[in-house]
């Protein structure tokens, strides 16, 4: 029988659980796992590989996910590497598609089969009353583009230059917050994460482009690439959203010549050498003078993990962090 793991941001995938026995009755190889506020990527997945290996059949496997692009899809998607004939992914998780899951393994053997049949249903479990408030489908035109060719170098589009909506420092790169919050607010057409080691990483790589939103393109470059990118005039009018895992790596991006006036610095991972100085940031010694040079600069810097959250005060958690370092 197909295994299923409920995989969501806080407590929805034990409740969806919940709620699913209520009305189908009690499930074996069914495992729901949380990421907890206080958790990574790294306490997911484990959660996940601890589930896995409770299931009869490890060979199918199905992951109902809440959210396309979030922390818990991410790590579903790493674990589904060289699995990809056997396992599966769904997101969007709702009740009718949980139900549907349910009773399709019954008379289905793989999990493609059940995600197929699934993917199907939870889209129709979505109905709003009155019915009028139906949306009307949308008719598709199809536009026959005339061939392009390369834009030649030199051509200025626009005045030029690139449109930087957002810059953010995240250890976590594009996950959940980003790729949802952050981009419904700030509607970047291309999300640009600036990393050399993410760069050579063909993995993460193909996560990270795997998991922008719809509508919306997503890069990976190392940084000497964008500090050209920022300088080639026929990029003039793009919206971009740019992501560093590191405040050194934005420092040098700027010193590079792409300029952008904010910064956000949005979760910095602890590690040995770090003092902590709120819910989501970590620095050393090396992180300080790094964030005081693009201080130096000019630069605004924000500290908000997503929109809504008040501006937390920079320079008191340099302040914290230096005395905390000693």
């Amino acid at each position: 029988m197909v295994g299923i793991i409920l995989a969501s941001h806080g407590e929805f995938a034990n409740g969806i659980l919940q709620s699913g026995s209520m009305i189908f009755g009690e499930q074996e190889n069914v495992k729901a796992v949380t990421l907890k506020p206080s958790e990574g990527p790294d306490d997911i997945r484990a959660k996940m590989e601890k589930a896995i290996a409770t299931f009869e059949d490890q060979e199918q496997v199905l992951f109902l996910v809440d959210l396309w692009s979030g922390t818990p899809f991410n790590q579903s998607s790493f674990l589904l590497d060289g699995h990809e004939d056997t396992w599966a992914i769904v997101t969007g998780l709702n009740l009718p598609m949980l139900i549907e899951a349910y009773a399709a393994r019954m008379s289905m053997d793989t999990a493609h089969e059940v995600a197929k049949h699934i993917t199907k249903i939870g889209r129709e479990g979505i109905k709003p009353k009155p019915e009028t408030l139906e949306p009307e489908p949308e008719t598709k035109q199809v536009v026959q583009a005339a061939p392009q060719g390369a834009i030649p170098e030199g051509t200025v589009i626009g005045d030029g230059k690139i449109k930087y909506v957002l810059a953010r420092v995240d250890t976590r790169l594009l996950h959940g917050q980003v790729a949802t919050t952050w981009t419904k607010t700030v509607s970047p057409d291309r999300i640009i994460v600036v990393s050399d080691s993410v760069s050579k990483d063909d993995l993460r790589k193909q996560m990270i482009i795997e998991a922008a939103p719809p509508g919306v393109k997503a890069h990976v470059v190392p940084i000497d690439k964008m500090i050209a990118v920022a300088k080639d005039t026929r990029f003039g009018g793009m919206k971009a959203m740019l992501l560093f895992e590191t405040p050194q790596d934005a420092l040098r991006a700027i010193e590079g010549g792409v300029d952008i006036k904010e910064l956000n610095l949005g979760s910095m991972a602890h590690s040995l050498g770090k003092v902590v100085v709120n819910k989501a940031l970590a620095m050393d010694k090396n992180d300080v003078e790094t964030i005081e040079k693009i201080m130096d600069k000019g630069i605004k810097i924000s500290v908000r993990k997503v929109p809504s959250d008040a501006d937390d005060d920079i320079n008191g958690l340099l302040k914290k962090a230096k005395a905390d370092l000693g």
